[in-house]
């Protein structure tokens, strides 16, 4: 039997397009409370309207760099007493940068894969986890990738940060056990989103590419896949959850029609 999350507090990282949209949009379908943060407050300002008619309960929007470390603690410490007890932890907010060889590639790339995909995590973690231990109950998911599982060519720091979220979640299921707080990550394939722009830099057309010929996932498919570890029933804990499209098996194996 599925759990409600009908007045749900679910807080969403990065949720001003792509996954996070479309988890913010899923989430609000099921009657939760969405606590959504971005760099871009414009973007979920937009977005608001459309989740209150969807169904969410009630939207408190903020922006927010997981990046900085101040800027999370101070931004977290001073919500609002009523969107303080989270629920339901999505921590979305990720990049990839570049598509080079490990030693000729662009430190910035690195640094800012890095700051936000590995320490923003762990600055969000460290942030909001201590209450749900306190109150012995919440659910931590992170998105992953199947590039946390197998490194591919050209993508080698990347991987290395979705693997380190793969064993941090890992590492945090372990020290939680105990409590009822919970641990999921989602590791997918190919994903159309603004995902392949943004590592190329804004160059359009050679992210399209990336999409040709295949039929991608889209965030839907990646919301529908955390709203459903959400609502498992308390004594269920979904560790991982790998989805790919049909079209590939893995991270070098694609099959694209003619």
């Amino acid at each position: 039997m599925s759990a409600s999350l009908k007045d749900k507090i679910v807080f969403v990282t990065g949720a001003s397009a792509g996954i996070g949209a479309a988890t913010a949009m899923e989430f609000a379908r099921h009657g939760a409370k969405l606590l959504l943060c971005a760099r871009r407050i414009d973007r979920l300002q937009a977005m608001e309207a459309e989740l209150r008619n969807a169904g969410a309960s009630d939207i408190f929007n903020f922006v927010l760099d997981v990046r900085s470390r101040d800027a999370v603690h101070t931004t977290l410490a001073n919500l609002p007493e009523a969107w303080r007890s989270i629920d339901v932890l999505v921590n979305n907010a990720g990049l990839s940068r570049g598509l080079a060889k490990l030693y000729q590639d662009d430190i910035e790339d690195w640094e800012e894969m890095i700051d936000t995909n590995v320490k923003g995590l762990l600055y969000v973690i460290r942030a909001i986890v201590p209450g749900m231990v306190e109150r012995n109950h919440g659910h931590i998911i992170n998105l992953g990738s199947i590039a946390g599982h197998a490194a591919y060519p050209n993508g080698g720091v990347y991987c290395a940060t979705k693997a380190a979220e793969r064993f941090l979640s890992d590492g945090l299921r372990i020290d939680l056990n105990g409590t009822a707080v919970r641990v999921t990550s989602i590791d997918p394939g190919m994903v159309e989103t603004d995902f392949s722009k943004i590592r190329f830099h804004g160059d359009e057309e050679r992210a399209a590419k990336t999409y040709q010929n295949i039929d991608p996932l889209q965030p839907e498919d990646i919301a529908d896949a955390i709203v459903w570890a959400a609502t498992r029933p308390p004594h269920v804990s979904i560790q991982t959850v790998v989805l790919t499209p049909t079209a590939q098996a893995n991270p070098f194996i694609i099959t694209r029609r003619s």
